[in-house]
Order: C-alpha cells, then structure tokens, then sequence
C-alpha cells in the first residue's frame, strides 16, 4: 500500500522484483504477508515495481501525444475578449503603447547621439582610460583598438585592449574578430565610459611600497 503513492500502481496489481545492481534475486510476490525483512535484502539493493493491470495504457500520464489539446486559431484568438492579448489591447500595454514605444524610440536615438559624439575624439591606437562604474577606483588604462559598430549589439562600440588581463575577450566577440589581443585583455565598451589622453601603462604593483 505505501508504494501506491510512489508508483501510481494499485497493490493488487504490484509485482515486486529485488535486485542487487542488474542482478535478479527473487520475487517477493511468494508471500503476500512476509515482512521485508524475511527477504535477502541489503542496502542499496533495488526493488522494482510491475504493473500487471492488463488494462494500464502504457505511457498515458508521460506521453502528451495522448493527451487531447485544446487548440484556437490565431484569428479567433484576436476576436475573444478574455485574453491576455484583449487585455493588452484595452490598456494600451506593450505593442499596443505607441507613446511608449515612440519614447523608447527618442531614447535610443538620444543615447546613441551621445556615443556619436564621444566617439568623434577617439582613433585606434589612442591610449584611453575606462570608467568600468564611475568610481576612480574602478578606471582601467589601455589602448583603444577598435571604434564602431558591433554585431553583438546595435550603436557604436570602442574596443579596447587592457594593460593587464581584466578584460572579458581577446578581440573576438560571438565569432566575428574585431581586434587581436592577448586572451582576457579585450573589452567592448561604451564611448561615453572612454577618456583618450597620456595615459601611460602601470603595473599592477606602482602602489605598493618598495
């Protein structure tokens, strides 16, 4: 009765099987009182549980193909009222939110007009600081190495190679090469976050005491 729960299988049509790893020893169908421990049973061995019901479909509760589905033409969606689409549509959400859509539009296009202008200072080969979160701690130095549109991501990119290996790539983003570093060294990042100037290299260790 307790496997009943376990197996989906009615007692009356259990059939118990014990095995020690692959190995068949015994069924324990002999007795239907026996305890457990009047078997030969250790730990770790398995019990296996039949089903002997001859009218059990095999595979009904895990094979969704014999599941009937209820299915809805994309046309008759769009005419029912108690959709989420209909729900979108009566209060102006998502595709449906053209103010909204047309201010994301005028954000991106504000956005990318200050990655314009930023990158109008920056040349490849320009040493450059990185703002990573505006912290002065956080800057790195390096080289810039790439400037322009990426196929990652839409707007303008500067790709540079880092001092020291705190980067996320070598150049190479999602299979298409932009520039050549040393593994770990290249990072793309925002023309906004690049400062270009003297900027000359430093270890990793200027700021320990000699």
């Amino acid at each position: 009765i307790k496997l009943e729960p376990i197996t989906g299988i009615s007692p009356s049509f259990q059939l118990l099987e014990l095995y020690h790893e692959n190995t068949f020893v015994t069924s324990m169908e002999a007795n239907q009182d026996a305890m457990l421990g009047s078997f030969p049973i250790e730990d770790f061995w398995t019990i296996k549980v039949n089903d002997s019901n001859p009218n059990r479909v095999r595979g009904q509760f895990n094979d969704v193909t014999l599941v009937e589905k209820f299915e809805l033409a994309d046309d008759d969606y769009e005419k029912r009222s108690d959709t989420v689409l209909a729900f979108k549509r009566r209060n102006q959400l998502g595709r449906f939110n053209d103010a909204a859509s047309d201010a994301s539009n005028a954000a991106e296009a504000a956005q990318n007009r200050v990655y314009e202008e930023a990158a109008v200072a920056i040349k490849i080969g320009d040493r450059c600081e990185v703002d990573i979160v505006g912290s002065e701690s956080m800057k790195r130095r390096g080289t810039v190495r790439y400037v322009g549109l990426t196929e990652f991501q839409s707007g303008l990119w500067v790709g540079v190679q880092y001092d020291e290996p705190l980067g996320k790539n070598d150049g190479n983003v999602q299979g298409v090469r932009y520039f050549t570093c040393p593994a770990k060294f290249g990072s793309f990042v925002r023309p906004d976050k690049v400062t270009v100037g003297d900027f000359p290299e430093e270890s990793l260790f200027s700021d320990e005491d000699m």
